[in-house]
């Protein structure tokens, strides 16, 4: 996939980004309304028969919690508009799929870092001959960074939204960790702040 910001400056991303965000089909305070909406009923939900509560009895870890994130955010949008949007339901689609045009497929992030955006690290490798093909790592990504649970807060508090974010992503700014071993793929600091915009906008 060609990349919409090439030739272009880092001092003129932000413009673009947000002309990228302009041309998408969900309106991007919609999008804040289901993340701040989900976020919040997954406090409100009773697990069993005993009613369990995360916040009160349950305190996943934060891949769980973002795991909740990843998954009910897509169910929120294809049950708003089923037949336009859905879930991935392989590896070589994005989290949100648009089904009248892949090109506005959304993939989604969270982290429970304050404000950072991560990826494994096969975001940052080239795909080899004859390795089997996986989802574009170009395109609209939704970052959504969250606090972790504290033991010392009240039962009565729940952890917070600290950052969302919408915007594009190319496949060459995700950056590898320079070990051999590393695990994790980062983005620069101009593509934190010019490519993922800040929602509500």
């Amino acid at each position: 996939m060609e990349s919409p910001y090439e030739g272009i400056p880092v001092s003129d991303w932000e413009s673009k980004t947000r002309e990228l965000i302009g041309q998408h089909p969900l309106d991007p305070d919609e999008i804040y309304e289901v993340i701040v909406q989900v976020w919040r009923e997954i406090f409100e939900s009773n697990l069993t028969s005993r009613g369990y509560r995360i916040g009160v009895d349950l305190f996943p870890r934060p891949q769980i919690m973002g795991f909740f994130l990843h998954e009910l955010i897509p169910l929120e949008f294809s049950n708003r508009y089923p037949g336009i949007w859905r879930r991935e339901e392989n590896d070589f689609e994005k989290d949100l799929v648009y089904l009248p045009n892949n090109y506005f497929s959304i993939e989604i992030k969270t982290s429970s870092s304050k404000r950072s955006t991560y990826g494994n690290r096969s975001y940052a490798q080239k795909r080899t001959a004859g390795a089997k093909q996986k989802k574009d790592k170009s395109g609209y990504y939704l970052v959504i960074n969250f606090q972790k649970f504290d033991k010392e807060r009240s039962e009565t508090q729940i952890p917070d939204i600290n950052l969302i974010r919408f915007g594009w992503i190319d496949f060459l700014d995700w950056q590898g960790q320079a070990s051999a071993t590393g695990q994790q793929a980062r983005l620069n600091p101009n593509v934190e702040k010019y490519k993922l915009l800040k929602l509500p906008l």
